[in-house]
């Protein structure tokens, strides 16, 4: 297998001597799980050095510390008053809206969570591929300050692999901000809860009571630091495989205890899960097209154990270096504001709070972006939507090992083993996503789905959009190395043009795109000196009295660049593509045409 390679040389950590360690700093957490027994791994001594300033507590001290609070308390008799119901009956409401929403994390559910997940993680998974620098940096965070982990959310995988990474390393095991629809799946709802997952609600509106409750909960949990905890800060698992705008209001609630001066300071943790295939890419695909969505119940997780019969190839969980809140605040968010009210009393964040908050978010999704490994599929999937009608293979092999060259001069980690022909990572890759691609006489195509012809157009049409957007969520893995070149690409409108010019075109793009892509607010120059660095590293521009001039050699990677954006500019545009029917971009777009005057919303 073209991933196979394994170094031969340990490294001196202790980490490194209990597992094979590989040349790019990753190695493979399932190495031991297929040596030795699961059942003594889950039993084994688990002895985690938690945050020094914790104090004991149990999960229902904790509650009752939420219940008793000044900021409840004062919220309970607010909506008392404001819906006439007596004190004692709002608080028995939040009493249960607290014992709906809670966790109740206990170490005999990790294990058996540690043992059932080794059996199906080495069933499905070739290589599960941790970075051993960023563990340390974790291990070394978790007794200095409340963590708050950060992962992107790309499969419902995503919240099981952390749980049990930390379990395997002996760190604390986070509390999970999950969603409601878990909760009601039988027997299943209440394992999650007792390793440590507590439950919100998807539409929560202006229910006064709830906010409440849900963001002393998270403030209590950080203040205290009774758990490190673990959001995703896109909200919802991205149906697409690219990265979606983050969602502040959890964002706000880990934040608020530094605000307020509750706690020193906080670290976050982005943390980059990247997939060689995705156990959902068909239902994504699917509910893209507005195909409902299957409710989460335990008898659909029993169906799906066929699953466990394919090969998803590696996972790779990339921790990055923690952010100090502390240091991200210095200059930029005046805290003083806190001081002009009591702690413990509701307060609206000012303007200058919410754009530190979302500046922060912006740049966690961005920083989970530059952590993620590429696999040989993205670029494949990237090089087969620019040639619908397919191709030859030796054709796509070449293009693949052009597009490598030009991706890893971006600066992006690739998973590509060196040792092994371009040839034989291809076909592994090809072979391995064969309900996307099928390789015959030479000659690569999409795979529609099977079945009787289609008997209408409009089915036709579904079938075949529904293979070119699973082929297009692993290209999109790898949009965040192309889009800022893009952009500039696609702003370079005749052969010499000035800086002047391109930017304003790219600014412009980049605001048409902005519910598309992840720009940090307020750093449109550094977004286009980053595009214009990669396209002169790569020799495609020159720079030249102030003009930017397309190279002859370049003229591919140009063409190549503008052909990346192509798709989404055709689905804004409202021309034939078949993204265009993906549901998610449709919101993209009317949101964008919406912020920027060109359509009206108006509620009917």
């Amino acid at each position: 297998h073209p991933c196979a390679a394994k170094s031969s040389g340990r490294g001196s950590t202790e980490y490194s001597r209990r597992y094979i360690s590989y040349p790019d700093g990753f190695w493979d957490i399932l190495e031991e799980r297929r040596r030795t027994s699961d059942l003594s791994h889950a039993l084994r001594t688990f002895n985690p050095q938690p945050y020094k300033g914790a104090p004991p507590c149990s999960s229902s001290e904790l509650n009752r510390a939420v219940l008793e609070s000044q900021f409840l308390r004062h919220v309970v008799k607010e909506v008392s008053a404001e819906s006439g119901e007596p004190v004692e009956v709002v608080r028995d409401e939040a009493s249960g809206l607290l014992e709906e929403m809670s966790q109740n994390l206990q170490l005999t559910f990790i294990r058996l969570l540690g043992f059932s997940l080794s059996k199906v993680f080495k069933r499905l998974f070739q290589k599960i591929l941790i970075n051993e620098e960023g563990l340390n940096r974790l291990q070394q965070a978790i007794p200095e300050h409340p963590v708050i982990l950060m992962p992107n959310h790309r499969s419902y995988i995503d919240f099981l692999v952390l749980s049990y990474i930390m379990f395997t390393y002996d760190l604390p095991i986070p509390v999970i901000a999950a969603g409601i629809p878990l909760m009601s799946m039988k027997l299943i709802g209440e394992i999650f809860r007792r390793s440590g997952a507590f439950f919100i609600r998807r539409a929560i509106g202006d229910d006064k009571l709830y906010w409440a409750l849900l963001s002393e909960y998270v403030r209590t949990i950080v203040r205290i630091g009774f758990a490190p905890v673990e959001f995703f800060v896109e909200g919802l698992r991205s149906r697409t495989l690219k990265s979606l705008p983050p969602k502040l209001g959890m964002m706000h609630m880990v934040l608020e205890p530094f605000l307020k001066g509750e706690v020193y300071d906080i670290s976050l943790v982005p943390i980059s899960i990247s997939y060689d295939r995705v156990l959902e890419e068909s239902l994504l695909a699917h509910e893209l097209l507005g195909v409902p969505k299957p409710k989460e119940t335990t008898r659909g997780l029993l169906k799906a154990r066929k699953i466990l019969e394919d090969d998803y190839g590696s996972m790779h969980v990339c921790f990055g270096e923690p952010l100090s809140v502390r240091g991200l605040a210095k200059g930029t968010v005046n805290r003083w504001q806190y001081n002009l009210v009591p702690r413990d009393l509701p307060a609206k964040p000012s303007e200058e709070t919410l754009g530190f908050v979302s500046g922060v978010a912006h740049l966690v999704v961005r920083l989970q972006e530059k952590g993620m490994v590429l696999s040989p599929w993205s670029l494949i999937a990237t090089v087969l939507l620019q040639n619908p009608l397919g191709m030859d293979l030796d054709a796509l092999i070449q293009r693949t090992c052009w597009l490598r060259e030009l991706v890893e001069g971006f600066g992006a980690v690739l998973h590509w083993t060196g040792q092994v022909p371009a040839c034989e990572v291809v076909l592994s890759s090809l072979s391995r996503h064969h309900s996307v691609v099928r390789c015959e006489k030479g000659r690569v195509t999409l795979v529609e789905e099977a079945g009787a012809s289609p008997a209408t157009p409009e089915e036709g049409v579904f079938r075949r959009a529904a293979a070119v957007l699973m082929c297009a969520s692993y290209r999109n893995q790898a949009l965040h190395v192309f889009v800022r070149p893009a952009l500039v690409a696609t702003a370079i409108t005749s052969p010499t043009v000035t800086d002047e010019d391109i930017f304003a075109h790219f600014q412009f793009l980049q605001d048409v795109f902005s519910n598309e892509f992840i720009f940090i607010p307020g750093t449109s120059h550094q977004d286009f000196e980053e595009g214009c660095s990669s396209l002169r590293k790569c020799g495609a521009v020159q720079v030249c009295d102030q003009q930017i001039r397309v190279t002859e050699e370049g003229k591919d990677t140009i063409f190549f660049l503008t052909a990346v954006l192509e798709p989404f500019i055709q689905t804004y545009q409202v021309t034939r593509d078949f993204e265009a029917l993906s549901s998610d971009v449709q919101k993209n777009v009317l949101s964008g045409l919406v912020r920027m005057g060109g359509v009206t919303k108006l509620k009917k």
